[in-house]
């Protein structure tokens, strides 16, 4: 038996109408120009990683909702995202995936970037890196030789005439860089958290040329996107702090990262990309001025339960587009909570560069019912009417 609420007949009835052309922007131009600073029409609505749930949250919804394959963005009018072209920014060609270990909870596997990692079985939890391919200076030669060569075969698969038709098709902004790959991200994950940490002091010439590789590997790759299409956003991911701030501290962000986001923002200015974007979980007060001195001019996901307040980033960086910000704890607490995330991100909408979504995937305790009248409201102020 399918449960749908009225709520949803609603927001599935208004995303038929509002997908369609109407003589307004692009779905591109919308987001591009909420980020960046332009004339909107409306504000975009269900677009990033906070609109989208964990595993678990889903199993849960389909339960709740009774639709076995619930689409979101066509049961609750999401928006048009960006376009991602078929290009492999990382490992190359990937690891073949070994499972090393199983049992009825848990799974130890080698992943195709070959880190070894414990994982629980139909769980969205993050797993436990238990080793990581990079351990030492002859590693990371072999590593960047064999796996992280822009010339290998193949990394570039996308069918240029046919993304070109999609774009022309569905008018959307096309984006380079996506997870898991940051100038601070990536190495983490080649070399253990706590080793990353030792080598700024102990490895600082391994960490250089580690992230000028990658840095050379992305421009490289997205050289050859930008011959054939425009390319409107570069994504950072970075992930590199806590509730405690950043995980280096701020010297060593300029030291090591800094000149490498000069090289990045030098191509994206050269090329006419209006958006470069970095995540970062955590507490980011320390990351933002610094980050958006070098030209960085958009970030996400502001986590609330690390003491990120949106308006009060908007305060301080009126010129800086910001993506997320709405506390996903709320939608576990009832109406009354939700309705406070509404009004906050009906103010940030009036205050511009803002685009709405909550701070990061929604966790299992969500009812589906909720999510619903938390996704109707924020969707009316994103199209401009009333709450009342």
């Amino acid at each position: 038996m399918t449960i749908v609420s009225e709520e949803t007949v609603h927001l599935h009835q208004a995303a038929s109408v509002s997908q369609q052309p109407a003589g307004g922007l692009t779905p591109g131009e919308r987001v591009v120009c909420c980020l960046a600073g332009g004339t909107l029409d409306r504000i975009p609505f269900g677009i990033g990683l906070g609109w989208r749930p964990w595993g678990e949250t889903m199993a849960r919804w389909q339960r709740e909702s009774g639709l076995e394959k619930l689409n979101l963005a066509r049961e609750l009018g999401y928006d048009t995202g960006f376009a991602l072209p078929r290009i492999e920014p990382g490992v190359f060609p990937l690891f073949p995936v070994q499972v090393l270990e199983e049992d009825a909870n848990y799974r130890t596997m080698r992943d195709g970037r070959g880190i070894t990692r414990r994982e629980l079985k139909n769980s969205g939890n993050m797993p436990e890196f238990l080793a990581c391919p990079v351990k030492t200076e002859a590693d990371w030669e072999r590593f960047k030789r064999e796996r992280l060569d822009l010339a290998t075969s193949g990394r570039i698969s996308e069918d240029w005439p046919a993304f070109r038709a999609r774009l022309a098709q569905t008018g959307e902004a096309v984006q380079v860089g996506v997870f898991p790959w940051g100038i601070f991200g990536t190495p983490r994950d080649f070399l253990g958290v706590e080793n990353l940490l030792v080598d700024f002091c102990d490895r600082p010439e391994l960490l250089h040329d580690m992230m000028d590789t990658l840095t050379s590997l992305w421009i490289g790759l997205w050289e050859s996107v930008a011959a054939e299409v425009q390319i409107d956003h570069i994504h950072i991911w970075e992930d590199m702090s806590g509730r405690q701030g950043s995980l280096i501290s701020p010297r060593m962000v300029e030291k090591f990262m800094m000149p490498c986001y000069d090289r990045i923002v030098a191509f994206a200015r050269s090329h006419g990309v209006r958006v470069i974007s970095v995540d970062s979980d955590g507490d980011v007060k320390q990351l933002v001025p610094i980050m958006r001195s070098h030209g960085i001019n958009a970030f996400f996901p502001f986590e609330v339960q690390a003491g990120c307040d949106i308006e009060r980033y908007r305060d301080q960086y009126p010129d800086l587009g910001l993506w997320g910000g709405l506390d996903k704890r709320a939608l576990a607490l009832g109406r009354s909570a939700i309705d406070v995330e509404v009004e906050r991100c009906a103010r940030m909408c009036e205050r511009g560069r803002y685009l709405p979504m909550f701070d990061h995937l929604i966790p299992p305790d969500v009812p589906w019912a909720d999510f619903v009248y938390a996704a109707g409201r924020i969707r009316r102020v994103c199209f401009g009417q009333s709450l009342g």
